[in-house]
């Protein structure tokens, strides 16, 4: 990723903003992340954190998509994927088919 994606570094000591080099966007992730988190999940169990940790990526990555374009990309990539109850309580290890 080095090679392709150029790393800026912003001092909040001189500025918080040099042109677009800012903290905002990622502020912006763990802002709603943690609201999520003590609002609307309430009791999060540390086994299942990535799966919240995903679902809020998901989010933000598309949250200037329309809620039924959003839905519709949802669905369409579960499809042949299945997740067991076992596979969701961590009783069964993962199959390779669960959702992700």
């Amino acid at each position: 990723m080095d090679r392709e994606y150029v790393h800026n570094v912003i001092d909040h000591a001189e500025a918080y903003v040099n042109e677009k080099i800012h903290t905002n966007g990622i502020e912006n992730f763990w802002s709603l992340l943690k609201r999520g988190l003590k609002g609307t999940y309430v009791s999060v169990e540390p086994f299942h954190l990535f799966c919240y940790l995903d679902e809020q990526a998901f989010r933000y990555n598309n949250r200037k998509t329309g809620d039924g374009k959003r839905f519709e990309r949802t669905l369409s990539q579960t499809t042949g994927k299945r997740l067991t109850y076992k596979e969701l309580t961590g009783k069964a290890e993962p199959t390779g088919a669960s959702l992700s």
